[in-house]
Parts: structure tokens; sequence; C-alpha cells
């Protein structure tokens, strides 16, 4: 399965469309050829237009920041897990959590001070790593926040299991009203998953896209708008799959 998602993802799509072309050119199937080419060219060229990756991330932000006069019903917060570092060796670890899984940690550790509310970490071993990936967020709010959550749940491999198994975790205590903390991108096909387990949830977003700046610079193509136009198709594609599930 990660196999196919990274083929239909940019920028492999892409760079496999242009193969396919210039295979088609060498058969002396010229026209053909070179429109896959140009097709190629030009989608992985505009993925990486400021403009185009902020067009294809802001509508997935369906839900505003989070109000800290809205958290007074809320019972627990969930931090979703956002990947593995397979290197942690500033920290003197053997992995360490992912640059975007450390702003969730930030985020939820900062929500917690404010609220005194019971954290839940949620995230497996994707690959049969040795600790996972719940353990690794324990691990850095311990010793970078001093702060320790109530829950791990160590057995999701995906968004949708992340659900299921927290709902579980949750109603042995007879809590449904969370928090849930994720990425702005991430929370519309998030929430719903959750609140299809029978949970209450109060999305609180974060890293919001930002508009492109004005002029010449915001038409100007680079690595880290491409990434975020690629983030942003995965999770159209995400939401789909989920649906007709």
């Amino acid at each position: 399965m990660d196999l196919l998602k990274y083929l239909v993802l940019p920028p492999t799509a892409n760079a496999l469309l242009i193969l396919a072309g210039l295979g088609l050119i060498w058969f002396r199937w010229k026209k053909m050829g070179s429109s896959f080419v140009l097709a190629g060219s030009l989608t992985l060229i505009l993925l990486s237009l400021p403009v185009v990756s902020h067009g294809l991330t802001q509508p997935l932000e369906r839900y505003p920041a989070l109000k800290l006069e809205d958290l007074d019903q809320q019972q627990a917060i969930i931090i979703l897990g956002g990947g593995r570092a397979y290197s942690g060796k500033e920290f003197g670890w053997q992995n360490a959590p992912s640059e975007a899984n450390l702003s969730r940690l930030n985020y939820g550790a900062w929500l917690h001070r404010k609220t005194g509310l019971p954290l839940l970490l949620t995230g497996g071993s994707k690959h049969g790593e040795t600790l996972s990936e719940a353990q690794l967020m324990q691990q850095t709010l311990q010793e970078s926040f001093g702060i320790q959550a109530r829950w791990l749940e160590e057995q999701s491999r995906t968004t949708q299991e992340n659900a299921y198994y927290t709902a579980a975790l949750l109603q042995q205590e007879n809590l449904n009203q969370v928090i849930l903390v994720s990425h702005a991108w991430h929370l519309a096909r998030a929430v719903p998953t959750f609140e299809n387990q029978g949970l209450q949830v109060l999305p609180a977003p974060l890293q919001f896209s930002t508009p492109p700046p004005e002029g010449l610079i915001g038409w100007m193509p680079s690595a880290y708008h491409l990434r975020k136009s690629t983030l942003a198709i995965h999770e159209y594609l995400g939401r789909v799959a989920y649906q007709l599930r």
C-alpha cells in the first residue's frame, strides 16, 4: 500500500510520466511521448508554485483556530502522531519524532498546561520499529516538556486505526469529549474519522497555510511548495479512500 501511495503522488508520479514519455519517443511514438514528457514536467512545476500549493491546501483547512473559552466541557486531549525521524542522534536516541510530530507535541503540551486535561498519544510501529510512535512522543514530552501523557495508543498505523484504538481506550473510562490536535490540513479527514467512532471532537488545528507573497516570488517554484502540494493531494486521496470504505 505504501508503494502504491508513492507511485501516485508527486514527484514520483511526474517522474514516471516523463520516463514513460521518453520511452514512447524511443519507440518512435514521438507525438504521444512528447505529450507525456510535457505533462509530467508542467505538472511538476505547477505543483511547486506557492500560489498552487496554497490553493490546494487552504480548502482542507475547514476548522478555525481553537479558542480557549471553548474548552470547558472537554475531557481529554488527543495528539495525533505525525511520523518519525529515523535518526535521533541529537538526543542520543535511535529514532525521534518528526518535525511535524514535534509541532503537534508542542501545541498539545501548551493546551495541556492551559487546561490541565490529560493527554493521549496515538501512533504505533508502522515498520516494526522497536519503539512505537506514541512511545517516542511520550519520551519527548517527558524530557523536553516535563509532561507525561496518561494514555498511549500503540497499535495504529493509519488515521483510521488511530481513531478506532483511541476510542476503545477512552470508552473504557467513559470519556468521549476530546480535543484533537493535528495540522490544519489533516483534520478535515481526521475529525470525521474520530466522530465515526462515537467521540465528540473539538478540532485543534495548527500551522495554517499562509497566502503566497505578492509579486513574482509567489510564482517561483520551490521544493517546499512541492512538498506542501504533495501533502494536500495525499489528503484529498485519503478522504476519497475513506469515503469508499
